[in-house]
């Protein structure tokens, strides 16, 4: 039952036009004082960072950092503490030197892998190559190409086709520009088609739900102001239950061809549900036969959490702006890495090229301070301009040590052959998830696209199924659809997510099972049960 602390429903229900993100703060405050008072450590499973880092990458990049300082202070050395800069000639002979007289020391076996594979692999200049990885992990200089360091863009790309493609790459290669994060990526494209008129606002475009929060709310906002269809993953399994898949009638309201651009996070957040072959194959029939000049967005940040996994940049790479973040695989969103992927022939680059021609001179005003051609300005390009206001261009990219970890990251997982440590990733989020449906009495129905990053659970669903449908009435009379968030927090010092906030079903809850250890999950589904009993209860007492 409530306790006369319990926030109102009318206070629920206005904190429910919130984002989630925001609701979150209102929810950890209250779990902070039953934490309390309780002496309950408060269990908040509401945000995404996982609890888990890659040692090696990280070690590999220290031990690199070591190297680096050595090079600066062979150059210049004043005991007031000035270095020098790296010099090139001779570099790769002392790294190799380095490498051998630090043969134990930590992360020394992945620099000395890295070095070869990218001799033996794309041909590096052993002195250009160890001369840019110095320079990268000191940060000396400004980011040149100003899109992405030479070399991490060929390790980085590699790992791309491994992890996003399955090993099975179209033909040809793609452009990268790394970023800050996942979250910049998203910004700098929404930005950029405005500015290149491939979009405009007020436009029609397709949102794949339920989704990350801000992928809703960026529409909304009046720069944009766009026209959003939804595409629904309102597919349910045989038994009665969500499999979160998009039915071919969702699919197929993207063969509308007002519809200029679509956007998916695949696998989906909060569901974690990756497309199956079906609706990879739906797309790419629309995409073929019906719509060929639509713009696809996708966001894979969970892509490695599914054995197999193939992205749509894959699929459809001439038509895909392709997204990645490193942040939830290698526990490093302190590190805000992030990748834009353009396939080197795109329908960006050609719609841009057919333009009226006062849009093209519009864009050449734009961009003609970088470019003596700004016609040949790739759109990938344009992206980098725009990130820094064109005028800023010179200062464009991301900082070198980013780039170099980032590249660390991507060499450890290529050579990790065993796939040892995506392996225990996915044990890892796969173990919290079956325990916390054990704890909650439900069945979990494998599937291979599930990735099991987050789990969402729909009330409702639940509360029809196991007591029928007088009963799913009586909340929905009663409560509202956050009223068991706030129960969860003042109770038990819990703190989950509403799903309405993602577009999910109005009653569904987000609990993310990468940020708490693996005890906390049977804790949170008891609790969850818990309170479903409450409302049990207070039905039976109505009735």
């Amino acid at each position: 039952m409530k306790n006369k602390d319990h926030i109102s429903r009318k206070k629920e229900k206005e904190l429910e036009q919130m984002s989630p993100f925001e609701i979150k703060n209102t929810l950890i405050s209250m779990s902070e004082v039953h934490s309390h008072k309780s002496h309950h450590a408060m269990l908040n499973a509401g945000r995404g960072n996982p609890n888990w880092i890659c040692t090696e990458a990280r070690e590999a990049f220290f031990t690199l950092g070591k190297f680096g300082i050595e090079e600066c202070r062979r150059t210049m050395n004043y005991k007031a503490g000035m270095a020098g800069i790296p010099e090139l000639k001779g570099i790769a002979k002392r790294f190799k030197e380095f490498l051998k007289n630090n043969a134990n020391a930590p992360g020394i076996k992945l620099l000395e892998q890295l070095y070869n594979y990218g001799l033996d692999k794309h041909q590096f200049k052993p002195d250009v190559f160890v001369h840019e990885l110095a320079e990268a992990v000191i940060g000396d200089q400004y980011p040149v190409p100003d899109r992405m360091l030479k070399h991490p863009e060929a390790i980085v790309h590699d790992y791309l086709v491994q992890e996003m493609c399955d090993n099975d790459s179209p033909q040809g290669k793609y452009d990268l520009f790394s970023t800050e994060g996942g979250t910049a990526a998203m910004c700098y494209i929404f930005d950029s088609l405005m500015q290149n008129f491939l979009i405009k606002r007020g436009d029609k475009i397709a949102l794949f739900i339920p989704v990350f929060t801000p992928y809703i709310e960026i529409p909304e906002l009046d720069r944009y102001n766009f026209n959003v269809v939804y595409i629904n993953a309102t597919g349910m399994s045989g038994d009665g239950e969500h499999n979160w898949e998009y039915p071919d009638e969702e699919l197929n309201k993207l063969k509308d061809p007002d519809i200029k651009v679509a956007f998916l996070v695949n696998p989906s957040n909060p569901p974690s549900y990756a497309l199956s072959r079906r609706e990879r194959e739906n797309i790419i029939d629309t995409i073929k036969n019906d719509n060929p000049d639509l713009m696809f967005i996708t966001d894979d940040v969970y892509g490695t959490f599914v054995p197999g996994f193939r992205s749509l940049m894959a699929e459809v790479p001439h038509n895909t702006l392709g997204v990645y973040s490193f942040s939830k695989y290698f526990g490093c969103t302190g590190w805000r890495l992030g990748v834009i992927t353009v396939h080197q022939e795109n329908i960006f680059d050609r719609m841009i090229g057919e333009l009226p021609e006062d849009k093209k001179q519009q864009l050449h005003k734009r961009y003609k301070s970088i470019h003596l051609h700004p016609e040949k300005l790739k759109f990938i390009d344009r992206m980098v301009a725009d990130s820094r206001m064109v005028a800023l261009n010179h200062t464009a990219g991301l900082s070198l040590p980013q780039q170099a970890q980032m590249m660390l990251f991507a060499a450890f997982a290529l050579f990790d052959g065993d796939n040892k440590y995506k392996q225990k990733a996915i044990e890892v989020v796969h173990r919290r998830l079956k325990s916390l449906f054990a704890g909650m009495g439900v069945e979990l129905i494998p599937n291979p696209n599930q990735a099991g990053y987050y789990a969402e659970i729909d009330i409702m669903l639940w509360a029809e199924k196991w007591h029928g449908k007088d009963f799913a009435d009586f909340l929905v009379k009663h409560y509202e659809p956050v009223d068991i968030l706030f129960r969860l927090a003042e109770k038990d010092s819990i703190v989950l997510l509403n799903g309405s906030g993602f577009d999910g079903p109005e009653w569904s809850i987000r609990v993310s099972l990468a940020n708490l250890m693996d005890e906390a999950y049977p804790k949170i589904a008891r609790g969850i049960r818990d309170i479903f009993k409450e409302y049990v209860e207070e039905w039976k007492k109505q009735s």
